[in-house]
C-alpha cells in the first residue's frame, strides 16, 4: 500500500498558500536585477543582512571578505579556493555536485520519484517528455540535494560526462525547501527548470537544475543564463562548444543558482550504489562521495 501525504500544519498550509498568491516571476526578476545591482549602498546593505541572518561560511570563499564582491550575486555566487572541495580519487565515485543537504535519496519505482512522505512525481513529469525518451532511467537511482541561502552555489559535475542534450522547462517559482515539499504535489515537476543529459561511453546519466522562489536566474557554462526567459515554453538548448568543452570532468564546474534551490541526479538501474549512511537531512558538499559504480564500463 502507498502511503498517504500527512496533512501538513496550518503555518505550513498558510506558506504554501502566501506562494499561490505572490506573482513568483516578477518578484524573481526584481530580486534579479537587485541582487546585481553594483549600487554601493545597496549591494552594502543586501550583503550586511544576508550575513547577519545566514551567516555563511567564508573559509573557503577565494575572497573571504563579504563586502570586496561587486555585488550581491557575486557574492552569493561566489568561487572556492582551489583545492578545498577535492573529490576522492577512485574512478568509479560519484561525488556530491553542489554543497547541501540531502532531502531524498534513493531509487525510483518504475517511474516514480519520492519528493517528500506521501508525494511522489514521475520522471516523464520530472524531464518533460515522454517515456519513450528515458527507458534508460527508468527504475534508476535519484537524490535530491538542497541547497539553502547560506550554502555555496556553483554546480559541479558528480562524473566525467559529455553533454548531449538540454532543454528548459517553464513553470512555477515555489519555493523548495521541506516545508513546501511536504505540501505541494509534483513540485519539483511543477517549478521552473533546466535538464542537463549526459553520456561517458554506455552510461547515461542526467542533472536537473530546479528553480525556486526568488531564483529567476540559472546558468550553465555552456549557455550562460537560461532563465529568467520570454518564452514560456519548453525550449532546446544548443549543444555546442562555443562557450565550453562539451565533455567535463569530474568535479568541473557547470552552472550555478543565482539563489538557492535544488539539484537533482538520475542515474540507470544497476549502475550505482549509495553510500550506505545517506539520508534525508544528511549534510553534503561538494566533491563529497555520495556512491561508486558498480561497473568499471560506466567509469569516469
Amino acid at each position: 500500500m502507498r502511503e498517504t501525504a500527512p496533512s501538513p500544519p496550518l503555518r505550513a498550509r498558510l506558506f504554501v498558500a502566501l506562494q499561490h498568491l505572490l506573482p513568483q516571476h516578477l518578484l524573481s526578476r526584481l530580486v534579479l536585477h537587485l541582487t546585481r545591482s553594483s549600487a554601493r549602498p545597496l549591494k552594502r546593505a543586501l550583503i550586511g543582512a544576508f550575513v547577519r541572518h545566514f551567516r555563511p561560511d567564508m573559509q573557503d570563499a577565494v575572497h573571504g571578505e563579504p563586502q570586496s564582491y561587486p555585488s550581491f550575486n557575486a557574492f552569493f555566487t561566489r568561487a572556492l579556493r582551489p583545492g578545498s572541495r577535492p573529490s576522492a580519487p577512485e574512478p568509479l565515485v560519484l561525488a556530491s555536485p553542489v554543497d547541501g543537504t540531502v532531502s531524498q535519496i534513493g531509487r525510483l519505482d518504475g517511474a516514480r520519484i519520492v519528493q517528500a512522505k506521501g508525494h511522489h512525481y514521475t520522471l516523464e513529469a520530472l524531464l518533460a517528455t515522454d517515456a519513450e525518451r528515458t527507458p534508460a532511467l527508468r527504475g534508476g537511482a535519484f537524490a535530491t540535494l538542497y541547497l539553502a541561502p547560506y550554502n555555496y552555489h556553483r554546480i559541479h559535475m558528480p562524473l566525467a560526462g559529455e553533454l548531449r542534450a538540454a532543454w528548459f522547462v517553464p513553470g512555477r517559482l515555489f519555493s523548495v525547501n521541506a516545508t513546501t515539499a511536504a505540501a505541494v504535489p509534483g513540485l519539483f515537476a511543477r517549478n521552473e527548470r533546466v535538464v542537463l543529459l549526459f553520456e561517458d561511453g554506455p552510461l547515461v546519466w542526467a542533472l536537473v537544475m530546479v528553480g525556486a522562489l526568488f531564483v529567476g536566474s540559472m546558468s550553465t557554462v555552456w549557455h550562460g543564463d537560461v532563465a529568467p526567459r520570454r518564452g514560456r515554453r519548453i525550449t532546446s538548448l544548443p549543444v555546442t562548444a562555443e562557450r565550453a568543452p562539451l565533455r567535463l570532468a569530474r568535479g568541473a564546474e557547470l552552472g550555478r543558482f543565482n539563489m538557492g534551490s535544488t539539484v537533482i541526479l538520475l542515474l540507470p538501474p544497476q549502475t550505482l550504489e549509495w553510500r550506505a549512511d545517506l539520508g534525508p537531512g544528511q549534510p553534503i558538499r561538494v566533491g563529497e562521495t555520495l556512491g561508486r559504480l558498480l561497473s568499471a564500463a560506466a567509469a569516469p
